[in-house]
């Protein structure tokens, strides 16, 4: 098993009351799976993304990617292990505005311990591979939406991650354009084989998956008729 979610509960404290958000959700994601995670706004998607991702830590329950319990590591060593094994995708891209795309994409190499050199190369072929070799030295303020979108999702797969966990990465995007970026994607996936999670408002864009979960009442369910947000 690539990921496997035991128990998961996370509280919140909003002024003098606690607001309980996961109240024991159970994943698992098999390796090459494909898995899209639905819910209305406020239900927990992103929370539970930082907890699988390990961003943050769940008050209880456990989180294992190949067999390693991470969430039970402290912060050093998770952020050590999300650096080698975890790949993100955000709606608003998130590339460090004073680098280029080709620096952006060779930051997680750089991270993981590859010599500069030799992490720009490797860079440059993902950036061919996405058809923006020739726009490898524009800062991201130059570039599209589109074109950042998919220098992001070069970027979360450059160090060949075994789990890249996808935040709306079309929420930003035009109809069009969102269908391009969902196509490299699978593209790109389908040749690494590592397991993605996608969270998502549309519909469309989860019936791509393998397999789609809603987060109903801080608790995973496979189901998505009857849903609106």
């Amino acid at each position: 098993m690539l990921l496997s979610a035991r128990g998961l509960r996370k509280t919140y404290r909003e002024g003098d009351r606690k607001l309980a958000v996961l109240t024991g959700v159970d994943l698992d994601i098999s390796d090459g799976e494909q898995v899209a995670l639905i819910g209305r706004s406020g239900s927990g998607k992103s929370t539970l993304l930082n907890l699988l991702g390990g961003i943050d830590r769940p008050d209880s329950g456990e989180i294992s990617i190949r067999g390693t319990a991470f969430s039970r590591y402290g912060e050093p060593q998770r952020t050590l292990f999300r650096r080698r094994q975890v790949g993100f995708i955000y709606q608003a891209f998130n590339l460090i505005p004073t680098l280029t795309a080709l620096e952006n994409v060779a930051l997680p190499l750089e991270l993981n311990g590859t010599p500069g050199e030799q992490a720009e190369s490797q860079a440059l072929l993902l950036l061919e591979r996405i058809g923006l070799a020739d726009r490898a030295q524009a800062f991201p303020d130059r570039i599209s939406g589109g074109e950042q979108q998919r220098v992001a999702i070069a970027r979360a797969l450059a160090h060949q991650p075994v789990l890249v966990l996808a935040d709306e990465p079309t929420g930003n995007l035009d109809a069009r354009t969102g269908r391009q970026v969902l196509d490299l994607l699978a593209e790109l996936f389908t040749d690494r084989g590592n397991g993605l999670l996608i969270v998502t408002h549309s519909l469309e864009v989860a019936h791509r998956a393998d397999r789609v979960l809603t987060l109903v009442d801080g608790r995973l369910e496979e189901r998505v008729e009857g849903l609106a947000w």
